[in-house]
């Protein structure tokens, strides 16, 4: 059977970029927050008028 876990890369693999790292940092921030706010909207929406 083919191993389907991988282990951590070793220390001669070299590390991807700074800003490359910053982009998805600040993307993977971005989108949590967005998915935050369409689900308070989407849950805000379900309650009844006052």
């Amino acid at each position: 059977m083919p191993t389907i876990i991988e282990g951590p890369p070793g220390r001669e693999t070299p590390k991807p970029l700074l800003a490359r790292r910053l982009i998805w940092f600040v993307g993977l921030a971005v989108a949590s927050a967005l998915a935050t706010v369409v689900v308070a909207y989407g849950l805000k929406a379900l309650l009844p008028p006052l």
